[in-house]
């Protein structure tokens, strides 16, 4: 798989009938190892061991509702009280990230008001935190704030 720009860990990867797969330790159920996936994983450890991200409170592939259609947030990071407070998006290490991504991630929060937005492709590593008493205005974080300071950005 592609070098990331992450903390390395030895994921548990196991192969059916031709295909790979990779252990997800929030869905708990090993899902198809795909080049996003593979980032998705390793940007989840990072969280838990290096950023202190509590893995009870991440959740992957969370459903929302936008415009009576159903999308899916790659993470959703809550507090202890089950309110969202960050979004996180994959691309494959491959795949620029680019305005459109911001959007993207922009419209799923419409859905989930947080105050974080992050974004890897396992390479690159943005944040940006959203003032909504600022008629919403984005601030671009210089680095990916631990749980604590996560907590901290909330308004």
């Amino acid at each position: 798989m592609n070098l990331l720009n992450l903390p390395c860990f030895v994921p548990k990867i196991s192969q059916r009938n031709g295909k790979r797969f990779i252990f997800d330790p929030i869905r708990r159920k090993h899902v198809a190892l795909t080049p996003e996936e593979w980032v998705r994983q390793h940007f989840v450890n990072y969280l838990i061991t290096e950023k202190g991200y509590p893995k009870e409170l991440l959740a992957n592939e969370v459903t929302v509702s936008l415009n009576s259609q159903t999308r899916r947030c790659d993470t959703v990071v809550y507090d202890s009280g089950l309110k969202p407070l960050a979004i996180i998006e994959y691309k494959a290490p491959d795949v620029r990230i680019t305005q459109e991504v911001f959007e993207q991630i922009a419209r799923y929060n419409i859905s989930l008001h947080v105050g974080c937005l992050l974004i890897s492709n396992g390479r690159e590593h943005y944040g940006c935190r959203i003032d909504y008493a600022d008629d919403a205005t984005y601030t671009y974080l210089n680095e990916i704030p631990s749980y604590h300071e996560l907590i901290g950005l909330q308004l």
